[in-house]
Order: C-alpha cells, then sequence, then structure tokens
C-alpha cells in the first residue's frame, strides 16, 4: 500500500507513539490523518490534513460515530492502549485485566469490526496494530499486559486471515518498549516512537504482515525460535531477582 495519499486514521493520537504515527504520515504523504483520543483538546493541530476526532475505544458509541465521521479511511492504526504493570497474581490483577483487555483487545476488536467494511468500499487498505514483544512470551512483572497482547496478537492474525479476500492488508508491529509517558516508570533500554512509526510505514509500503520495529524485538523473535526455552528460565529468573 502507498502511504502517500493515503486517508488515515490513527487511536491514541494526542501523545507518544500516536502523536509520531501521525506526524510521520504527514511526513510521508498522508493525504489526510484523522488523529483520534479520548480528549481531542489534547490532540496539537498543526497541519490542516491533521483533524482531531473524539474516540474511546473502550465505547461502542464513540466507534460507530468515529466510522460515521470518518468514512474515506484507507489506513486504520490502531495504537490506543493502557499497560498497569501488573503480575498475574498481584493484588487488583482481576480488574487489571479487564482494563487492559477492554483497551488492549476489545477496543481493537471494535476498531476492526467498525472500519473493516469502509476499507474494502474504499479499496481494501490497512489496518495496523500496535502489539508487543510481549504477544509472544510472558513477562511475570507485567502479565497482565502481556495477556492482553496475547489476545490481540490472535485477533491480528484472524482478521488478517478473514480479510484477506477484500485486500486488506493486516500488520501487527512489534517492540520493546518505547520511550512515551507509558515507559516512565521503567528503567530499560527504550526505543523512540518515531523510529517505531517509520519502521511501521516502511513496512506497510513493503506488505509486511509483521513489523520488529527495533532491535528488542528482532533479537527476542530470534532467540525464541533458537531455543524456545531459555526465555521461560530467564522470565523465572527475573521473577526470583525480584522477589
Amino acid at each position: 500500500m502507498n502511504i502517500e495519499g493515503s486517508i488515515a486514521l490513527v487511536t491514541g493520537a494526542n501523545r507518544g507513539l500516536g502523536q509520531a504515527y501521525a506526524q510521520a504520515l504527514l511526513a510521508a504523504g498522508a493525504a489526510k490523518v484523522y488523529a483520534a483520543a479520548r480528549d481531542p483538546a489534547g490532540v496539537a493541530i498543526t497541519d490542516p490534513r491533521l483533524i482531531a476526532v473524539k474516540l474511546d475505544v473502550t465505547s461502542r458509541q464513540d466507534v460507530t460515530a468515529a466510522a460515521r465521521q470518518c468514512p474515506d479511511v484507507t489506513l486504520l492504526i490502531n495504537n490506543a492502549g493502557i499497560l498497569l504493570q501488573s503480575p498475574i497474581l498481584a493484588e487488583g490483577a482481576e480488574e487489571a485485566m479487564r482494563q487492559e483487555m477492554e483497551v488492549n483487545v476489545y477496543g481493537v476488536q471494535r476498531m476492526i469490526t467498525a472500519f473493516a467494511p469502509l476499507l474494502a468500499a474504499n479499496g481494501g487498505g490497512a489496518i495496523v496494530n500496535m502489539l508487543s514483544v510481549v504477544s509472544w512470551f510472558t513477562s511475570p512483572l507485567n502479565a497482565i499486559y502481556g495477556a492482553s497482547k496475547h489476545a490481540a496478537l490472535a485477533v491480528t492474525d484472524g482478521a488478517r486471515i478473514q480479510l484477506h479476500d477484500q485486500g486488506t492488508q493486516v500488520v501487527g508491529v512489534y517492540a520493546g518498549f518505547i520511550d512515551t509517558d507509558m515507559t516512565t516508570h521503567i528503567d530499560s533500554a527504550k526505543v523512540s516512537p518515531e523510529q517505531v512509526a517509520e519502521q511501521t510505514l516502511e513496512g506497510i509500503r513493503q506488505g509486511q504482515n509483521h513489523v520488529l520495529a527495533d532491535q528488542r524485538a528482532k533479537d527476542v523473535w530470534a532467540s525464541l525460535r533458537r531455543d524456545p526455552a531459555l526465555m521461560e528460565t530467564q522470565m523465572l529468573q527475573l521473577w526470583q531477582r525480584q522477589a
């Protein structure tokens, strides 16, 4: 798919990675970018091609209204996400899982369901789902988040199969920690949101189904194929050190 001339919608576009996606799309020649956020007043409008849209992906009404407002979309980027940093047996883990699943899984599924018919009518287009390296393994420190990203990966793969015949490209994007507000409390190496956005757009251009957007994603992907048991051992050691 060509980015130039496309009409894109980015969820969670008010800051961080979503803002980087919106700016990268404009720089790549997108004709129009709908910048969607729960509070559209928080979206910095610096270009007439950037149009703020009120959208909380946990709200069926908001999603339906966004589809009515943006019928010309050819590229959907499901970027909105939440990370509560909860182990699986932590106090409050059940509520944390409900919140993360609502945004990271059900929100993605709602958006795909609402916009897939529009993409078909507009020539097929593409859907990008922002996933994570923890779509592939489970870190004990944020196992709830990992559960949501494992589920989001299944949603992504299922949508790719179901939408193949209407010509819609469905892309999963994987990265380690991204340097945004979501990870300010995490003391680890981080990739810039601008790099993730650029790698994603290049993956769309090349027709890739899976975009490994940083070195961490490439290293994890290779490690899991070389020795699947190694990561599980490393995660056990991580948990024991924290304990």
